[in-house]
C-alpha cells in the first residue's frame, strides 16, 4: 500500500543513514584521535585501567627526575672527594718528605697548610642545588627517591653524608693522614656504589615507563590500518543511504502523477 501520510521507505532509510553516521563518527574521531577508547562511554573498564596507568607513568617520569637529580647530586660529591683524595695524597708525600733529614721544614709545613685548606675549600663547594654532603656546617644525607607504586609512598634511599670538611682537622702525621685518606676512600666507595644503583634504577624506571605505555596502548590504541578500510566503507554506506533517501522521498512525487489528467 501507498500512503501519503507515511513513508515507511523514508523512515527506514533514514534509520539507516541515521547508523551509518553515528558509525562514521566514532571511526573519524578514531582516526582523529588515534584511540579506540579515549572516553569513559567508549569502554569505562579499558578507560579506567588506561587512566590509571597513565597516572603511574606520570608519577614514574616524576622518579625519573628525582633520580637525575640525586645522581647529580652524588656525582658532585664523587668528584670533590676523588680530588680531594689527590690532594690527601700530595699530604702524605709532604710528610713523608718532611721527615728526611736536611729539608726545609717550614716551606713543607706551609705547603701542607695549603693542601689542607684547598680540601677545606672543596668541601665548602661541593654543592649542587643546596645540597652538599661532604661540609661540617649544613651539610646532609642524600634522600633520593628510587620508585613508586599505586597506592604506596614513593620508595626511597639515603646515602649518608661524610664530613671532609673536617676529615683533616688535628692530622699532623703521616699516620693520621694515611688514616683520613682511607675514610675518604670508604666514602667514596660507599657514593661510588650508590651513584652505580641510582643509575641502573634510573635505567630501569625508564623501561618501565615503556612497557606501561606499550600496555596501555594494547587496550586503547585504534588500529589505523582497520580504521582507514572502516571508514572507506561508511563513507559508501553513507553515499548509498543518502541516494536510498532520495529514492524514498521522491515516491510521493511519483503518487502525484496518477493523478495528473
Amino acid at each position: 500500500m501507498t500512503s501519503l501520510l507515511t513513508n515507511a521507505s523514508a523512515m527506514t532509510a533514514l534509520q539507516t543513514l541515521s547508523s551509518t553516521n553515528k558509525n562514521l563518527g566514532v571511526t573519524q574521531n578514531r582516526i582523529a584521535t588515534g584511540e579506540r577508547v579515549s572516553t569513559a562511554s567508549d569502554n569505562a573498564a579499558y578507560w579506567s585501567i588506561a587512566t590509571s596507568m597513565r597516572t603511574q607513568t606520570g608519577a614514574l617520569g616524576a622518579v625519573q627526575d628525582a633520580l637525575g637529580l640525586g645522581a647529580a647530586i652524588l656525582d658532585t660529591a664523587s668528584s670533590a672527594l676523588e680530588e680531594a683524595i689527590n690532594k690527601t695524597k700530595e699530604i702524605v708525600n709532604k710528610y713523608v718528605a718532611r721527615a728526611t733529614p736536611g729539608t726545609d721544614t717550614a716551606a713543607i709545613d706551609a705547603e701542607i697548610t695549603q693542601l689542607k685548606a684547598q680540601v677545606v675549600s672543596i668541601a665548602q663547594n661541593a654543592d649542587f642545588q643546596g645540597v652538599n654532603m661532604l661540609k661540617s656546617t649544613g651539610g646532609s644525607a642524600a634522600n633520593i627517591v628510587t620508585g613508586y607504586q599505586p597506592g604506596a609512598a614513593p620508595t626511597t634511599m639515603t646515602v649518608a653524608a661524610y664530613d671532609l670538611e673536617a676529615a683533616l682537622t688535628g692530622a699532623t702525621t703521616t699516620v693520621a693522614v694515611d688514616t683520613a685518606l682511607k675514610a675518604m676512600q670508604t666514602a667514596a666507595a660507599t657514593i661510588g656504589a650508590a651513584k652505580t644503583r641510582v643509575d641502573s634504577q634510573k635505567a630501569f624506571t625508564s623501561k618501565l615507563i615503556d612497557s606501561i605505555d606499550r600496555g596501555i596502548g594494547q587496550l586503547v590504541d585504534a588500529d589505523m590500518n582497520k580504521e582507514s578500510a572502516r571508514l572507506a566503507a561508511l563513507q559508501t554506506q553513507q553515499q548509498l543511504g543518502i541516494q536510498a533517501l532520495s529514492i524514498a522521498n521522491s515516491s510521493s512525487q511519483s503518487l502525484l502523477s496518477l493523478f495528473r489528467g
